[in-house]
C-alpha cells in the first residue's frame, strides 16, 4: 500500500501561526503499483472516509473526537498531512499518551472511494503512576522538586499531582487535581491543597501557609483569564531575634479566604528573548466578602512592549504598577504588601529593600511602579551563532520605581505626587542567559541612583535569576 507516515515529524511550538509541514519529510516513497494514485490523489481532491485510534487502553474515545475532528474537513493529500499533524500535536499535548504515529493510507474494502483515505492514529498510553524530580528557578532563588503523578486518571485527560520542594528559601508540598474540557484543553478546572513555609531575611519574617484553592482556566478571544478562589491559614513569625518591633506586631495566626481574576494578553514570540510583541497582565484580588479576617482590594498590572530594531538588537520597555487598599477598616498585613527592588525589578537595589522600613526590616507598601527600558544585542563578534551563543544576549538597561503608602483620604492628584517623590532609577549593562524559555540569568553592572534613607543598594556587580524580569 501506499502510505504517508508521520512518525518522524518533531513537534511544533504549541502556539504561533507556523503550523506549516515539509511533506518531503513525511512522505514515504509508495510502492510501483500505487505510484499512479498516489499522484492522482496528491493534485486532486480526497475525502477522508475513516479515522481510526488504534493502541487505547483506559482512556476515553469520546474524549479525542474533539481532537481529531479536523482531520474529516481535509480537501487534498497535503491538508490532510497538515491536519494529521495537528491532531497529533493535540493529542499529545493532553498529557495521556507516550507516543503518536499518524498513519495516511488508500481506502480499501466496500464502500471505498477513488479518493478516498484512511487516516490511523497509533498511540502508547503513559503509565499509571509516573515520577519526575527537577530543578526549578524563582525570583533569585533556586528549589528542588520531586513528584507524583497520576496521569489520565479518570480516562478523560484528568490528572493528580502530589509534588514536594525544598528551596533556598521555601519549602512546600502540595495535592493538586487537573481536569481539562474535552475540546478545549485551554479551559480547565485545577484544585489545590497546600502547604508553604518561606523565610523572608530582607523582613526578618517567616510565613507558614496552609490553604486550599479551585480555579478555572479559559481564554477568551485573544486573552487567558484566570478566576480563582482560595482559602489559606497563615502564621507569621520573626526570622531572628533581631526583628523590628514592627514585624513581631504582625506576628500570629490570620485567615485569608480571598476571590481573584487574572488576565493577560501575550503576542510576544518568546517569553525570555522576545523580538517583537506585546504583553498586557492585569490581576485583581477582593479578600474579606467571604470570610476571613484579612480585608481588602488589591490591584496590579505589568505592560511590556518589543520592537526589533537592527542587526538583531530589540528594545524592550515595561511598565509595573499596583495598589492595596484596606477594607472595613482594617490595617494591611505585611503578607499581603508590594515589595520592590533587586536584580529582577529596579536593578543596583538590594532585594525588596525600596521603600517603608523599620529598624532595617522592609515591610512592603501598598502602592508603587515601576518601569524599564532595555536594549538587547547578540553576544560581541557573535560567537556561537545558530548555537549556544543564541542562549546568550548583552542589555544595556535604565530602571526607575518607587514603592509608599497612600493616604487614601486624599485624591488621586496627591497619591500622584507621592509616587513621583523619592524616585529611585538605576542604569548599567550585562550579559544576560536564557534558560530553555522559562526562566533567565542576568549578570549586571549597575549604577543605582536616587537612593534614600533606608535602601540597601548593590554599587557595581549584580547576580540575579528568575522567571520575571523588569
Amino acid at each position: 500500500m501506499g502510505a504517508v507516515h508521520a512518525k518522524s515529524l518533531d513537534p511544533l511550538p504549541m502556539h504561533g501561526r507556523d503550523l506549516g509541514v515539509n511533506p518531503d519529510d513525511m512522505i514515504e516513497v509508495p510502492e510501483p503499483e500505487h505510484a499512479a494514485k498516489q499522484e492522482i490523489l496528491e493534485n486532486k481532491d480526497v475525502v477522508v472516509q475513516h479515522v481510526n485510534i488504534q493502541g487505547l487502553g483506559r482512556t476515553k474515545e469520546d474524549l479525542l473526537g474533539h481532537e481529531i475532528s479536523d482531520v474529516f474537513h481535509a480537501k487534498n493529500l497535503i491538508d490532510v498531512m497538515k491536519k494529521a499533524h495537528m491532531a497529533r500535536q493535540k493529542l499529545l499535548r493532553l498529557g495521556i499518551f507516550k507516543e503518536v504515529e499518524v498513519l495516511i493510507d488508500t481506502s480499501e474494502g466496500a464502500g471505498a472511494l477513488p479518493n478516498g483515505l484512511d487516516v490511523i492514529f497509533e498511540v502508547t498510553e503513559v503509565k499509571r503512576l509516573t515520577g519526575s524530580y527537577n530543578t526549578m528557578v524563582g525570583n533569585n532563588e533556586g528549589s528542588m522538586v520531586l513528584g507524583v503523578k497520576l496521569p489520565n486518571m479518570l480516562g478523560r485527560a484528568e490528572k493528580a499531582t502530589f509534588q514536594f520542594s525544598y528551596g533556598t528559601k521555601e519549602t512546600s508540598y502540595g495535592l493538586s487535581f487537573f481536569k481539562p474540557q474535552p475540546g478545549c484543553f485551554e479551559r480547565n478546572l485545577v484544585l489545590n491543597l497546600y502547604k508553604v513555609t518561606g523565610q523572608f531575611p530582607w523582613s526578618s519574617l517567616k510565613e507558614t501557609d496552609r490553604g486550599l484553592s479551585a480555579e478555572l482556566n479559559f481564554p477568551l478571544g485573544r486573552s487567558s483569564h484566570t478566576v480563582k478562589w482560595e482559602g489559606v491559614w497563615r502564621e507569621l513569625g520573626c526570622l531572628a531575634r533581631s526583628a523590628s518591633f514592627a514585624v513581631r506586631e504582625e506576628s500570629g495566626h490570620s485567615l485569608k479566604s480571598a476571590l481573584s481574576h487574572s488576565m493577560s494578553v501575550d503576542s510576544r514570540n518568546s517569553a525570555i528573548f522576545p523580538n517583537r510583541g506585546a504583553l498586557l497582565r492585569i490581576n485583581q484580588e477582593l479578600a474579606g466578602y467571604t470570610g476571613g479576617d484579612a480585608s481588602f482590594l488589591k490591584e496590579d498590572f505589568e505592560l511590556q512592549f518589543n520592537k526589533h530594531l537592527f542587526l538583531d538588537s530589540v528594545l524592550s520597555a515595561s511598565l509595573w504598577g499596583g495598589m492595596l487598599y484596606p477594607l472595613g477598616g482594617h490595617s494591611s498585613c505585611i503578607a499581603d504588601r508590594f515589595y520592590l527592588g533587586g536584580p529582577t525589578s529596579v536593578r543596583g537595589f538590594g532585594m525588596y529593600s525600596i521603600g517603608p522600613q523599620s529598624e532595617g526590616d522592609y515591610l512592603g507598601g501598598e502602592a508603587y511602579w515601576a518601569g524599564g527600558l532595555h536594549l538587547y544585542t547578540p553576544l560581541p563578534f557573535r560567537p556561537g551563532k545558530g548555537g549556544f551563543g543564541d542562549l546568550f544576549r548583552t542589555h544595556f538597561f535604565l530602571n526607575a520605581g518607587n514603592l509608599c503608602n497612600l493616604n487614601y483620604g486624599e485624591g488621586p492628584k496627591a497619591h500622584l505626587q507621592k509616587l513621583a517623590e523619592c524616585l529611585r532609577w538605576s542604569y548599567g549593562a550585562g550579559v544576560v542567559l536564557r534558560l530553555g524559555n522559562i526562566a533567565r540569568l542576568e549578570l549586571n553592572y549597575c549604577v543605582p541612583m536616587g537612593v534614600q534613607s533606608g535602601d540597601r543598594i548593590c554599587d557595581g556587580v549584580q547576580f540575579g535569576a528568575g522567571i520575571r524580569f523588569l
